[in-house]
Order: structure tokens, then C-alpha cells, then sequence
């Protein structure tokens, strides 16, 4: 079975129950494999980065095989505002995110509601500069563990997000994203839109940011926030301490 996301955000949680942790959410128009379905939960796996995870079984609307693979196949199009609507002929409005995805409004076997979208819409390869342009539209959104929005995000949903806008797919956790890319040895090599991964005592990458000019990160910890970046890792200004050890720099793009 196939489903989509009908509503501006559903928790995707670890475990089928309300209580469980929230380790991601799917946006307005984002399409889904289902896996399992359990009483009222369904375990379902995202197209655009097979993220898996259980939602509601009430917060989602069913299609065919063959839409699934119709909007797998389609460009991806997405809103460009920090928070849009869409419309129904009844003119009920329904406010959906930054990045909520657009592409299933054409398809009238999915948007059996008619609902429509007159905001700004973006979709396809922007040049890699856009990156931090982008980012900066989530500056100050609070932290939110499984986050994907200007209203709570997470470190890796800001970098995932931000790219996904420009055109570029990572994948959703912070160690799956450092196995992309190609790795480099010295932070004077990057570029603006590089991300940085982070480590724990352990070894095992837990934070990640987008490197802007002059040694500065832009990056989710708290909120998204700007400090700087040196071979040690991310120094707060504020609190006058490094705050994330680096282990590596890679550029993705």
C-alpha cells in the first residue's frame, strides 16, 4: 500500500503509540511505501530519503501504485514561504510549511479536495550559494528533536531541508549524511554550503551544520544559530567554550 501526507505536518514516530519519540515528521504532500499497518499505526518508509517510522492511520490519505510512482517520477515542487496556504473551492484554508511539497496539487486522482496553491513555489538545481540564502530562512527556529521546519528542527532536518529546497538530496540523520559526499582534510578548503559533522566521546557523529564564509556555521543546537568554526569545532561566542567536536568536513555538491 501507498499513502501521502494531507495535513501541514504528521509526527513520525519510533514506535506505534502517541507516546513514543517523535524522530522525524512528514510534510504537506511528501509520499510514502506502507509497510506494516498495527491497529491504528502504519510503519511506512519516505520516498525522497526512505526514512522509516509509524504514523496515525488518521492523518493520512491512501493512493494507488500508480500515483506513487507517478510523484516519484515527477519533478519535486515545493513552497518557498515560510508558511503558505492551500485552499479548497469552500475556501478552507490550510497553512503548510517551508517545503511542503506540491507536486501531487495536478494530479486529480490525489487532490480529490481540489485544493489549490497561489504562493511561491521552487523546484529544481539552484546554484550552490543559494545554500546559506536558505538557511538563513530558519535562523532562530527553536530546536525540536525530529524537526523539519522553521517552527522546530533539528540539526540534520536543517541540512537536509536546506538542500532539499536547492534541488539536492540528503539523507535525514546526521550520521547517514556524513556517509555522503567526498571528505576533506582542512576547513580552508570548503566552501559556503559544506557541512561539518560533529562527534561524540564515542566517535559517533552526532551534529551537523552548513559552513558559511570566514569560519562560521550556521546550525541547529537550542536554535538555529550562527557561531564560529575552527579545527576543535564550533566556539559560542556567549559562553565562551567549544560546544561540538569536529570530525569531519565534506562537501556534498
Amino acid at each position: 500500500m501507498f499513502g501521502i501526507c494531507n495535513l501541514a505536518i504528521i509526527p513520525l514516530r519510533f514506535e506505534p503509540s502517541d507516546r513514543s519519540e517523535i524522530v522525524s515528521q512528514v510534510l504537506f504532500g511528501e509520499h510514502f511505501k506502507i509497510l506494516e499497518q498495527n491497529k491504528q499505526w502504519a510503519k511506512i518508509q519516505l520516498h525522497f530519503d526512505d526514512y522509516e517510522g509509524w504514523i496515525d492511520e488518521k492523518q493520512f490519505q491512501i493512493i494507488s501504485e500508480t500515483d506513487y510512482n507517478q510523484l516519484s517520477n515527477e519533478a519535486i515542487i515545493l513552497n518557498a514561504d515560510l508558511i503558505e496556504y492551500v485552499n479548497s473551492p469552500n475556501n478552507l484554508l490550510m497553512p503548510i510549511p517551508l517545503g511542503a511539497s506540491l507536486s501531487f496539487l495536478s494530479n486529480p486522482a490525489i487532490n480529490k479536495n481540489n485544493l489549490d496553491f497561489e504562493g511561491m513555489k521552487i523546484s529544481g538545481i539552484k546554484p550552490k550559494a543559494n545554500l546559506i540564502n536558505t538557511a538563513f530562512m530558519y535562523l532562530n527556529a527553536p530546536y525540536l528533536w525530529g524537526g523539519k521546519t522553521p517552527f522546530g528542527i533539528d540539526c540534520s532536518g536543517l541540512t537536509q531541508m536546506v538542500y532539499k529546497l536547492n534541488g539536492y538530496k540528503l539523507m535525514r540523520d546526521a550520521s547517514q549524511q556524513a556517509t555522503q559526499g567526498e571528505a576533506l582534510s582542512f576547513i580552508e578548503e570548503s566552501e559556503p554550503g559544506d557541512l561539518a559533522f560533529f562527534d561524540n566521546e564515542e566517535g559517533k557523529i552526532i551534529h551537523v551544520g552548513l559552513i558559511m564564509d570566514d569560519n562560521y556555521i550556521i546550525h541547529a543546537s537550542g536554535k538555529v544559530r550562527i557561531d564560529r568554526l575552527d579545527h576543535l569545532g564550533i566556539y559560542n561566542a556567549e559562553t565562551n567554550r567549544h560546544t561540538h567536536k569536529l570530525r569531519v568536513i565534506k562537501k556534498i555538491i
